[in-house]
Formats: C-alpha cells, sequence, structure tokens
C-alpha cells in the first residue's frame, strides 16, 4: 500500500486482500465477467438507496453485502449496520432480488458479521470472510444453524446423572439464546466426556451441525476422548457413535472433508494453521505448563485450507489449561460456539466464557450425590523428610548419574548438609524413600481394613529417577515380582497405555508409579489409593491429582481386580508423605518472561515456532554457557542429534536471525531474484528464512539431550542417614469427616426407622431381636447400597474406628457389621462391638445358664448348639428349614437334631435365638 492513500481506500485494499484469500475475486462494477469464478464481489453495485461498497454473489446470484469502513470507525461498526441493512433489503439494480441474507461491516481489520435468516439476527466478529461454497452450502438449506438450533428436541434422560442432564439442558437453552460461549464446569469423574458426547451427538443429530471440534491439550487426552465416542451408544439408538458419524483424531495437518468429529490438540491445531507439520513430541505435555510464554505470539493468519467455518462448534477439554496467551487467538479464529469443560476454573476462565456458566457442579456435590467418593488423608512423616540430614566430611559416598544411573564412590571434601525439598533432586536417601514405604505397607490394615491383597494404587513421584527408586523398594518391601509394581511414565520402557490398561482391568500392577502422566485427565476407576511423594504447589493440578481417586466403581467391577473387597468403592484415601495436604497452594499462571525462565521451556517455546527476539537471545546464551561445560564426546553427541550442526553453529543461528545487518544482507539477495518484490516484503521473507533456519535445528530428541546433558549431572546417595518414622496418623480432617460420616449414618436410620422392618424393631421393640431374620437385615443394606453408597459398613466401620474404641477386629462380612452398627447407633451395645463376639458372649452366658440348672450337655449335643451358634453368627437367626441345609445337613439335618433333642428341640432353637441376639 502506497502510503498517500486515503483511510477509506487502505481499508478496501484489506478488504480486497481478505476476500481474495477466502476465494472471491473482487471485480469493478463496469467490468463484471460472471465465468471468472463462483464467487464474485462487485465494488461499488448500485442499489436502489445508493451504491453499495461490495455486493457479493454466488452463482451469479447475489446473497450479501459489505460495507466498508476506514479504520477509525472500528468501534463504530454496530452502528454501521443499520445502514448496511438498509443495503441488503433493498433492490440491486437490474436484479429484482430477494433481501441478501450476508451481510458484513468491515474495515478490513475488524469485521463483524449478520446472518439475517437467524432467528433475532445479531452480528458477531469474523477473523475474516466466508467462503463462496460456504454460502451456496448455507443456503442450500431451508434455516440458518441459529434457526436449527431451536428445533432441538427435549433430551431423553436414561442413563445420565442428574448434573450432565442439568449440564445439558442448560448449555442447549444457552445455544437457542445464541450465547457464543458457555462453561461447563463438572468434577472430575462426574462424567464430563460422555456430557460431551451427549450434546455432540445432539448437535449433529437435530441441528445438522456439520462439524464439531473436541479440543484437548496433550495427546493422552485425545486417546481417551477417542474411545468414549467409540464407546458411547445414544440412548434413542442402538448403533454406537462412530457408525451414525465419522470422528478424527488428527495427526496430520490432514481435516478429512467427511469428518464430523474432529479430536485435536491446540499445539497441532496452531501448527495446522500456519501450514506447518507438528512434531509429535510437542502434543505430549501440556503447553500451559510450560513456563516460558512470549510477548507477541506468532499471529495466526488466514488459511484456505481450513476456513473460519471450518468448525460449527469447539469443545475445549480441560479449557482453564488453553485459553491463554497463544491458544487464544486459534480459538478466536473460528466462527463457532465454544464449549469449555472444566473441574477447576478460575476468574479467567469464567472471563474468557463472558461468565456463562451452564453448570456448575463440584467435587462436594458430586460426592453428596454418590457421583464421586470422598476420601480422607492419612499421615506419614518421617524425621529426613520433615528436616532432612547432614553428610559429614570425609564421608565416603556414592555418587550417581542421574540418566545411565552409572555409580562411582568418593569421598566428601566437605560437609554436605541438605533439606526435605532437596531430596531425590540433588541427594537421594533410600533409607527416607524405604522407612515411607516400610510405613504405608505396615498400616494398610489400618488404612485399608479386611484386605486380602494391596488396594489399586498410585504413587506421584518427583522425577523419573526419584519413580525408579521407588519402584525397586516396593517390590522389596511387599516381597514381590516386576508385575506387581509398575512406572507409568511418557518415558516408562513399557508402553504406558498397556500398562494403564493392567491397572484399570487387570489383578497386577497393585501399584503404579508416575511422575506426571496420570496426573491429569486418565481415568483409573479401581484406584483406592493416592500416595504423594512428590509435592504440589499448583492448586488446579492438585485437585486434578486428586481426581483419580474420585471415580466411582461398582461392586463386581471393583472385586474383578481387587477380589477381596466387600461392597463397591466407597471413598479413597490420600497418602501424604510429603505435606502435600497441608502447603500453600496458588493458582497456576503460566509464568511471564523472565532471565531465570527453565531452559526446558525456552526449547519448547522456539520448537512451537514462538518469535521473539528476547527468547532468541536467551536461549542463544544458555547454549553459550552449556557449550563451556560439556565435554568433546556430548558436543559430538550434541552434532549427531542436531543434523550436523555444532553448538556454535546452532547459537550463530539464533542470533542471525534477529541481527539487523544479516536480515539486509539476505534481503539484498532476495532482491536480486525478485527485483520487483516491494524492499519490506523482501526484509519480512528474509528475516523469516533465517528465524526458520534457526528452529529447525531443535527436534524433541535434541531438546531432551539439551535438557539432561546439562542438569546436575549426579545426585549425591546418602547411606549414612538412616530414617525414622516420627508419626501415622489419620489426619485432622479425617477425624472430623468420620464424626460427620457417623452423625450422618446415624441420622438416615433415625429417619428411616418406621419403614423398614429391621430398623423399626430395634429402635421400638428391642426383645423382639429375636424375630430379625436374615432377609430384614439384607432390606436395610439393599436400601443403603441403593441410596447411599457413603453408608457402606464397612467404611462407618472405620469411621467409628477413628473416633472410639472398638470391640473386636473389623468384620469381614457387611451384614454383620451392619448389625453391630445398628445395636449402636440404638445403644443396645455401649461401644461398637464385632458381632461374633456379642454371640460368643450371649452363648456362653446360656449355656451357663442352662448347664447351672438340670439340664447337662453332652459332647455331640454341645457341637450342634456351636454349629448354631457359628450360623447364627453370619445370619442372625435360625430358622426350622435351615436345618435341611449347610451346614446342618452333612451331620444328619433335622432329623439328627431330633434324635439329639427330642421334643425339646423346637424350644432350644427358639431359645437360642432370643438369647443370641441379647
Amino acid at each position: 500500500m502506497s502510503h498517500n492513500q486515503s483511510p477509506e481506500q487502505e481499508a478496501r485494499d484489506r478488504i480486497d486482500e481478505k476476500l481474495e484469500a477466502s476465494g472471491w475475486i473482487v471485480q469493478e462494477r463496469n467490468r463484471i465477467n460472471w465465468n471468472a469464478a463462483e464467487g464474485i464481489a462487485v465494488k461499488e453495485y448500485f442499489t436502489d438507496v445508493g451504491p453499495a461498497d461490495y455486493v457479493l454473489f454466488v452463482d451469479k446470484g447475489p446473497v450479501g453485502i459489505i460495507e466498508a469502513k476506514k479504520d477509525e470507525e472500528g468501534h463504530r461498526l454496530t452502528v454501521v449496520e443499520e445502514q448496511s441493512g438498509e443495503y441488503a433489503t433493498s433492490k440491486l439494480k437490474y436484479l429484482n432480488n430477494d433481501p441478501l441474507p450476508f451481510v458484513y461491516e468491515s474495515t478490513g481489520t475488524l469485521t463483524r458479521f449478520t446472518d439475517h435468516r437467524d432467528p433475532k439476527p445479531r452480528s458477531r466478529p469474523v477473523f475474516s470472510f466466508h467462503r463462496p461454497e460456504t454460502f451456496r452450502e448455507w443456503l442450500k438449506k431451508e434455516k440458518s444453524l441459529r434457526n436449527r438450533l431451536q428445533d432441538i428436541p427435549g433430551l431423553r434422560t436414561e442413563g445420565l446423572h442428574d448434573c450432565q442432564i442439568r449440564a445439558i439442558n442448560n448449555l442447549e437453552r444457552s445455544f437457542k439464546e445464541n450465547h457464543p460461549r458457555a462453561l461447563i464446569q463438572m468434577a472430575t469423574g462426574s462424567g464430563k466426556t460422555y456430557t460431551a458426547v451427549t450434546f455432540i451427538y445432539r448437535l449433529l443429530k437435530y441441528a445438522d451441525a456439520k462439524r464439531v471440534l473436541f479440543l484437548v491439550d496433550t495427546r493422552n487426552l485425545g486417546k481417551q476422548a477417542e474411545q468414549e465416542f467409540m464407546a458411547y451408544t445414544p440412548n434413542d439408538d442402538n448403533r454406537k457413535f462412530t457408525e451414525l458419524y465419522n470422528v478424527q483424531r488428527l495427526r496430520s495437518s490432514y481435516i478429512a472433508s467427511d469428518s464430523q468429529v474432529c479430536i485435536s490438540t491446540i499445539q497441532r491445531l496452531y501448527s495446522i494453521l500456519k501450514g506447518e507439520e507438528l512434531d509429535e513430541e510437542t502434543e505430549e505435555t501440556n503447553p500451559a505448563e510450560s513456563g516460558w510464554q512470549p510477548k507477541e505470539p506468532l499471529p495466526v493468519v488466514y488459511n484456505e485450507k481450513v476456513p473460519i467455518e471450518q468448525f460449527d462448534f469447539i469443545v475445549i477439554d480441560e479449557c482453564h489449561r488453553s485459553i491463554y496467551n497463544l491458544w487464544k487467538q486459534v480459538l478466536d479464529y473460528f466462527d463457532a460456539f465454544l464449549i469449555g469443560l472444566t473441574a477447576t476454573p478460575d476468574k479467567r476462565t469464567f472471563g474468557f466464557f463472558n461468565e456463562n456458566v451452564v453448570s456448575e457442579y463440584s467435587y462436594e456435590d458430586a460426592v453428596a450425590d454418590g457421583v464421586n467418593v470422598g476420601y480422607d488423608v492419612y499421615t506419614i512423616e518421617t524425621e529426613i523428610t520433615k528436616n532432612g540430614a547432614q553428610i559429614k566430611a570425609k564421608e565416603f559416598v556414592d555418587k550417581r548419574e542421574k540418566l545411565s544411573r552409572r555409580k562411582r564412590w568418593e569421598q566428601l571434601d566437605e560437609d554436605f548438609t541438605y533439606t526435605g525439598r532437596q531430596l531425590d533432586r540433588d541427594v537421594v536417601n533410600l533409607s527416607q524413600i524405604r522407612n515411607v514405604i516400610r510405613a504405608f505397607r505396615d498400616k494398610l490394615p489400618e488404612i485399608f481394613p479386611g484386605r486380602q491383597e494391596i488396594p489399586k494404587t498410585l504413587i506421584f513421584a518427583k522425577t523419573d529417577s526419584h519413580a525408579d527408586d521407588i519402584i525397586q523398594i516396593v517390590r522389596e518391601e511387599f516381597g514381590e515380582g516386576n508385575a506387581f509394581c509398575k512406572k507409568v511414565t511418557y518415558k516408562a520402557e513399557e508402553d504406558a497405555d498397556s500398562v494403564l490398561s493392567a491397572l484399570r482391568n487387570d489383578y497386577n500392577p497393585r501399584i503404579a508409579v508416575t511422575v506426571d502422566m496420570i496426573a491429569t485427565g486418565t481415568d483409573v476407576k479401581p484406584l483406592e489409593c493416592l500416595l504423594f511423594m512428590r509435592d504440589v504447589k499448583s492448586r488446579n493440578y492438585f485437585e486434578q491429582m486428586k481426581g483419580r481417586g474420585t471415580r466411582v466403581m461398582g461392586y463386581d467391577d471393583l472385586r474383578k481386580v481387587t477380589p477381596s473387597v466387600v461392597s463397591a468403592k466407597t471413598h479413597f484415601v490420600i497418602v501424604d508423605a510429603v505435606g502435600v495436604t497441608k502447603s500453600m497452594k496458588t493458582d497456576s499462571r503460566p509464568l511471564e518472561r523472565k532471565k531465570g525462565a527453565p531452559l526446558k521451556d525456552l526449547l519448547v517455546a522456539v520448537t512451537f515456532g514462538a518469535q521473539d527476539e528476547d527468547l532468541y537471545v536467551s536461549l542463544a546464551n544458555r547454549l553459550a554457557r552449556l557449550d563451556k561445560m560439556i565435554t568433546p564426546e556430548e558436543k559430538a553427541v550434541y552434532a549427531e542429534k542436531a543434523s550436523g550442526k555444532s553448538i556454535n553453529q546452532t547459537i550463530r543461528d539464533l542470533l542471525n536471525a534477529y541481527n539487523p545487518d544479516v536480515i539486509e544482507g539476505r534481503t539484498f539477495e532476495i532482491r536480486q531474484m525478485h527485483p520487483d518484490m516491494p524492499q519490506e516484503k523482501a526484509s519480512r521473507q528474509a528475516q523469516q528464512e533465517l528465524i526458520d533456519v534457526a528452529r529447525s535445528t531443535f527436534t524433541g530428541e535434541l531438546n531432551e539431550y539439551i535438557e539432561n546433558v546439562r542438569r546436575v549431572h549426579e545426585q549425591i546417595i546418602d547411606t549414612v542417614n538412616i530414617d525414622v518414622v516420627t508419626r501415622t496418623e489419620w489426619d485432622k480432617d479425617a477425624v472430623v469427616r468420620a464424626d460427620e460420616l457417623v452423625r450422618d449414618f446415624r441420622e438416615y436410620l433415625e429417619v428411616h426407622k418406621d419403614e423398614i422392618t429391621a430398623l423399626r424393631i430395634f429402635y421400638n421393640q428391642p426383645y423382639q431381636r429375636r424375630d430379625v431374620t436374615f432377609a430384614m437385615i439384607k432390606e436395610v443394606l439393599e436400601k443403603l447400597k441403593l441410596e447411599k453408597p457413603q453408608f457402606a459398613p464397612l467404611r462407618v466401620w472405620q469411621a467409628y474406628e477413628q473416633l472410639e474404641k472398638v470391640n473386636g477386629n473389623s468384620p469381614k462380612k457387611e451384614l454383620t457389621a451392619l448389625v453391630s452398627l445398628i445395636r449402636r447407633v440404638t445403644d443396645i451395645d455401649p461401644v461398637l462391638t464385632a458381632y461374633d463376639l456379642t454371640v460368643n458372649r450371649n452363648f456362653r452366658d446360656w449355656v451357663f445358664k442352662k448347664q447351672a440348672g438340670t439340664v447337662k450337655f453332652n459332647e455331640e449335643q454341645m457341637e450342634w448348639l456351636r454349629m448354631i451358634k457359628d450360623y447364627v453368627t453370619g445370619s442372625f437367626h435360625l430358622e426350622m428349614d435351615d436345618l435341611d441345609y449347610q451346614p446342618f445337613d452333612i451331620l444328619g439335618g433335622r432329623g439328627r437334631m431330633y434324635q439329639l433333642f427330642g421334643d425339646e428341640m423346637n424350644s432350644i432353637i427358639s431359645e437360642l435365638n432370643e438369647a443370641l441376639a441379647a
């Protein structure tokens, strides 16, 4: 653009460029060639209210208007709508047209669009113009998308939780009111993805949406979403989702024209818009956790392969991490409804979604509804975890290389003092790890009473190397083999997916150790225990980690992987070995740029294509320092991984990218080859080429090498200081929760005492306890399971154990536990007493009373009476018919008992029923 143009003319030049990029051909009104293209934008076309700036024709028919305004008018575009609306409803010269549906107001920088076929037409900002073929498609349909949304029928609710029904209904109302953005907040484990698949299915089926994008920020979440789509069967059709609609998980820059659901990471989408291929490594981790954020992210430009109307709806999973900085512009590019999913929104998340929260469903709500399970905290504290330790000078220690784990023996020159913080990074004290694991093993019967096997457990480690130490020690301390305890991280030798699948579905592994892979979004329902051996500073991240344990799981499913459980999953336990539940948490925010940005983050940023002089200069400086520190062998490996470039060459390339002299030299060369190219354009191209040269060196593999080669090469292994466990106990909060659970359980029984036979007897006619049958108690248990899964008898028993002295061991059976609890709640027993103890005591008293009178039982009679006592311990009550079955039938059943006791038989049975229930 030459500088002497008027602002109006500059705006029109920009509009022309944008129209051409979007597939239109711009023509002057006196030189129209209708055969030039399917989409033609005619300038200054006459209407009966004056000339319109542009009239858009598709297949020779008029479809829309563009009203052009200079830049300074950007803030007034909404005022211009009336003017552009007049053109749209006017008659065009020579044509007897209907009003035109598609209307734009644009400065070429800012553009607003209104579709007048919508129910209450409302303008919205768009990144650029829609394509001619899009208008053709839209006009073929009887109604516009926003009109079709009005026709979505009511939701069929079978198979959905209340919170899911509420979320979908509110979201669909939000669509009908044409809100561009909506946020669904649902607790981890309450079925966010399932909810999303349900409403996506409804959008495709009832609103005839063309394509929906499901956006994630790590590859792992993408795989999981794909599995949910594959497994989903709607409740109004018996075919699977993937039989009805095409689902494509993007693995390259190709978006299939027939895919109706695309699943992609936001990293990949960004690179597709920029027209670049993406290294899969960069999809492994969530980019929001990277500390380096550019001042000016590389702007997204229009890409004809992915027009702005590519998606009608974009669902952003875990949106609290992926809507800021670099990524926001990817979302702003598309002309689509945005729906965010998260369990842990912060203020910025609410702001981004215009505070349009269509569902608020917190973790506490989910526990109250039985959609999630609650948790207790058990603390393990050791001396060294808390206070660190000191190794004196002259001691011999092992030093271990972090990567190869090679060790060498060395004498310390000076005292080495370390804090608990430094453990497992600079120094490793195996005794500390061993004592935590040993305490965990020894306390398991207290944490999970009555189990034959270790509950499925996930241990969070600080680093990969820490994870390896933990795994070895876990296998030793539990006396188990490799299968028992496995590592699940991206870098594990075994495929993470297969270990995860075994953790979910098989008996082994019982324990998995991870650094951060499972921390978010990965579903492992049978987990009942999370052991934290690393601290977490971010509140969101900690909530996500806790989310791994909150999944509900039914009795039959849980029993498949953990055979000794006696009920559905009722809660999970956080075993806190580092004070994670007490440490200060902050809202995680990407750090601003600073000198101290971790090298890893600089590498990721450059690899991702961030362009920023500070970034390139900082990285060059860091590599220059590295160059001085590493050995010739290490430099050779570097060159091999950098396709032949030395570190020095890499540094030069990074600095050249922003060196004015080098850019000028390259500009000169470009203009020699293309003499008619404007100076400014050549200069831009020159710099872009230099940036590409610098960037192309960095790959996932090279980055990993750079990070590791400069890390503290070695850790000191402290074998001198032996650790001791100083505290193992339920957290104070756990005691408060136990108290609440017992209180709620008492209240529940009180409330239902009149409608459940067994409870009525215990509360109102305790002397009739002899009439309480097995079936009656089973009725109480079934009702609890159905209405209040968190009142599983063994869990309530455990809560009592945290609050008061209890008689006897925790029962193996739910039914006997329940009877003991009812006796305790109705104050028949002053302390909670295992039912077998009660029965044994009552049996002794009864036999003693009998023998004191005239009756003397012989050995065989006593054997029968003991058998009856044992039977009542498990079933509360003996009916005459029970004598025909085990264990009585083997010894001759009812007939044999009659031979032994004669006519006394009936009275003995009813006396025992009464006495044992006392």
